[in-house]
């Protein structure tokens, strides 16, 4: 009989520690109301790199237990470890005001709080997880913060002498420049954002002459928001291939540091290396961790790199001609509302989860080079309403591991189907309702000038 496809040998690709996984998983399938069970295989996915994977065990746990503090403190690191601080901060705030918390929660406190700045802070928290636990001592970690120091051995004494922007510094580092190969062409409907970014940004550019007629600048801002995972970074990168742009690519590790005036610094390199490689899309990702409110602030160098951010959006001393800037939030609320001036992120425009033409699209985008049966991607599109795109991705993801396991139990590999996709997304839930959930008060309570009406009108409301 010809094998039609190849089938993956397993142990090229077995890492250290799967066995174990796949031993809890197979076990939480027989309990799945085992919030023991699930913990450990949370901490086994974090502990070997799977913050992905972890944060849906964890988010699974707390649904089970919601006032589980091992699962908020595993939720906190699993997005600790995929860069996602704002969202980890979140959960660390009120983690901490229980005086039972687990002392773990306190150092991650702490090393969240040194990377935005507030140092003070950072240093008690660390402090007090030590206390709580001694194996925790993190003897980098508390040199860097100045903990046990004298003014004599070191700039730095518990927090309170921090570095400034001298001229003997380093410069700043470069961020990497992408030149993105996807266009609109590879992005699954999205056509009233798509269209919104064409007005603003790609008619300026090629038709040039006519924008300078009118006396109408290149450039300017965009800001996306929506439920995450519905494709705001993606589409970013799609828009610098549309005009064969330069793309720089900004999470707020590359901006944020600990000492005073580094953040600006940062920013103020990452603003010039565009200006230097225009026309560029300079694309802020969880940009509300980098402009938050100012009024919700209780730091003064926080309040520092949100004027420097503004300054340098306005080009009040280098133009911003030919560099086009967009930022994605999943929570616009919290941008401080000076950035939403003319001038700035004058657009704002929502990303909403794919309707059911747009997610037929992506799963056949993503099932695009797998081995298929004729499958009925319309009808797949029907059934997975509300599911963003990384939820469809986690769809095809499941219904391949099931097809693997069958075949190494059978020795036959086989080809995906619509039942095997459909299977898939019975088992999850679309992740776009919590933020629903949220959003919608915004929407009805705090919608200032109309901004959330694109949501009222997304939930019929």
């Amino acid at each position: 009989m010809a094998v039609l496809f190849s089938y993956p040998q397993m142990n090229e690709t077995h890492l250290p520690g799967d066995d174990a996984i796949q031993g809890l998983r197979e076990a939480l399938r027989t309990s799945p109301n085992n919030s023991a069970l699930r913990l450990l295989l949370a901490d086994a996915l974090l502990n070997h790199g799977h913050g992905e994977e972890a944060e849906k065990e964890f988010r699974e746990g707390l649904a089970q237990s919601p006032n589980s503090q091992p699962m908020k403190l595993g939720l906190a690191r699993a997005f600790f470890q995929q860069g996602k601080q704002s969202h980890a901060l979140v959960i660390l705030e009120d983690l901490v005001k229980d005086p039972k918390a687990p002392p773990r929660a306190f150092l991650l406190h702490a090393k969240i709080l040194a990377g935005i700045g507030e140092i003070q802070q950072a240093v008690s928290e660390y402090k007090r997880a030590v206390e709580l636990d001694r194996s925790l001592e993190d003897t980098e970690f508390a040199k860097r913060l100045g903990i046990g120091a004298t003014e004599k051995e070191n700039e730095v004494v518990d927090g309170k002498v921090r570095a400034a922007w001298g001229e003997e510094e380093e410069s700043a580092p470069k961020t990497e420049i992408e030149r993105p190969k996807i266009n609109f062409n590879d992005v699954g409907g999205m056509e009233k954002v798509k269209e919104e970014i064409r007005l603003k940004i790609i008619h300026p550019l090629t038709h040039a002459d006519l924008y300078q007629a009118y006396g109408k600048p290149i450039g300017g801002g965009i800001l996306m928001y929506g439920p995450p995972g519905c494709g705001k970074t993606y589409l970013a990168r799609a828009t610098a291939g549309e005009i064969k742009a330069a793309f720089i690519s900004v999470g707020i590790n590359d901006v944020l540091d600990m000492w005073i005036g580094n953040s600006e610094r940062n920013l103020h390199s990452l603003f010039e290396q565009a200006r230097q490689n225009k026309p560029c899309v300079l694309f802020f990702d969880e940009v509300d961790a980098l402009g938050a409110s100012r009024s919700d602030m209780r730091q003064h160098a926080g309040r520092q790199l949100i004027n420097q951010f503004l300054s340098e959006m306005d080009g009040v001393k280098s133009s911003n001609e030919g560099v086009l800037i967009l930022a994605a939030t999943n929570a616009p609320w919290h941008l401080d509302s000076a950035f939403r001036r003319p001038g700035r992120f004058d657009r704002v425009l929502f990303v909403p989860p794919p309707d059911a033409a747009a997610r037929s699209t992506v799963l056949r985008l993503q099932c695009k080079g797998k081995p298929m049966e004729e499958v009925d991607f319309d009808h797949l599109g029907k059934k997975t309403e509300n599911f963003s795109g990384a939820d469809l991705k986690a769809v095809v993801d499941v219904a391949i591991e099931r097809k693997l396991q069958e075949a190494m139990k059978t020795g036959v590999p086989k080809p995906l189907t619509t039942k095997d996709i459909a299977a898939a997304a019975g088992t999850l839930k679309p992740t776009t309702k919590e933020w629903f959930a949220t959003a919608r008060n915004y929407a009805l309570y705090s919608n200032q000038g109309g901004i959330y009406d694109d949501i009222l009108q997304f939930m019929k409301l």
